[in-house]
């Protein structure tokens, strides 16, 4: 589902068909941002990004004439939605029905056209003309412009970085598959699985944010490089867990969604695409440390009844019983032995 960055801005994923009636949805990161007045769309979260990535493609939001739900024109995209902006559509799907609604009435509010104050539209004229003076040397990077319709269309051809950026690209375009809802890369899953999905994880000794892919099982979560891989980077068993709550450090590392894993060894911080996908994982790994020590046992509970079925101590307790019983066999042969003896031996009574 969309959400509200720091700035104010509404972002989250979303499949797009960047090759009109090529039925190829690729996977990226939407920004609608109202002040600038224009829908840019990313490779992934800027904030994973190298630091001045350009945007893969860009739309004004003064060329949107509708936004609209396309299932009847695309019935096999599912939660689909079209941007009408001139002669070209952009076809786009959504997470789920929910996710839909969302951009499509946010999309629409954000286009309804406005006339400005006349002292705003001076200021930005005044702006405009100063802006070549104050701005240095931009970086060389080509775009596309398509007219269609008499709508200009800008895309971004080449980035800097040659065959580097290029791998990257590929890369990215690599992982957008993956992401694809009706894509499956894995085989099928079990049904210990209880949630899995992408997210950013910070590095423990670079501390970089990298997009892992996430299973959460029934005693383990383990994260993957991509969801097509078979071998985890690393599991995490939920016994050594102590606690996973929303981060408070979040304002501190500029992060928004983020919540953190806490072990015995280690804090784990991971970043989720949503609120409402933090809130998702936070509810779902806690449900499964419950469901895993049982209701109201806690750490040092589950700790004590792993150190009571050590086999090493359950020997030893089981000695000990075998000899109370031993004992309690002696105290009644002793008892039978004295009545035995009194019955054969009456006391004798000392004459005066």
């Amino acid at each position: 589902m969309p959400y509200v960055d720091r700035q104010n801005r509404i972002c989250g994923f979303l499949d797009i068909e960047e090759n009109e009636n090529s039925g190829k949805f690729l996977r990226r990161y939407f920004i609608l941002d109202t002040q600038q007045g224009s829908l840019v769309w990313f490779m992934d979260n800027p904030q994973n990004l190298p630091i001045g990535a350009d945007c893969v493609g860009s739309l004004k939001l003064t060329y949107i004439s509708k936004v609209s739900d396309a299932t009847k024109q695309r019935p096999k995209a599912e939660f689909c939605f079209v941007i009408n902006a001139g002669m070209r559509k952009f076809f786009l799907q959504a997470n789920d029905q929910q996710d839909l609604v969302d951009w499509v009435n946010a999309l629409n509010k954000a286009t309804k056209i406005t006339v400005p104050k006349s002292s705003e539209s001076q200021q930005n004229s005044e702006n405009q003309k100063i802006l070549p003076d104050v701005v240095g040397p931009k970086k060389q990077v080509s775009y596309r412009t398509d007219i269609i319709g008499g709508v200009p269309i800008i895309t971004q051809t080449q980035h800097e970085g040659g065959d580097g950026a290029n791998r990257s690209e590929r890369e990215a375009l690599q992982r957008s598959h993956s992401q694809l809802p009706y894509f499956l890369g894995r085989p099928a899953q079990e049904q210990s699985v209880i949630k899995s999905g992408y997210c950013v994880k910070q590095g423990a000794v670079m501390r970089n944010w990298k997009r892992r892919y996430f299973l959460l099982e029934e005693n383990a979560m383990s994260y993957f490089k991509s969801d097509l891989e078979k071998e985890p980077l690393r599991m995490i068993p939920l016994k050594e867990v102590h606690k996973v709550q929303e981060c408070k450090q979040s304002d501190i590392m500029m992060r928004d969604n983020l919540f953190e894993v806490v072990t015995t060894s280690r804090t784990f911080y991971i970043q989720a695409d949503s609120p409402v996908e933090m809130h998702s994982w936070i509810k779902a790994i806690s449900g499964a440390i419950v469901a895993q020590r049982g209701p109201g046992r806690s750490a040092a509970t589950m700790r004590q009844a792993r150190r009571l079925s050590n086999p090493c101590i359950q020997r030893y307790t089981s000695r000990i019983g075998e000899c109370s019983g031993t004992l309690l066999q002696l105290c009644t042969c002793l008892r039978c032995v004295t009545s035995c003896l009194s019955l054969l031996f009456p006391p004798v009574r000392c004459l005066d």
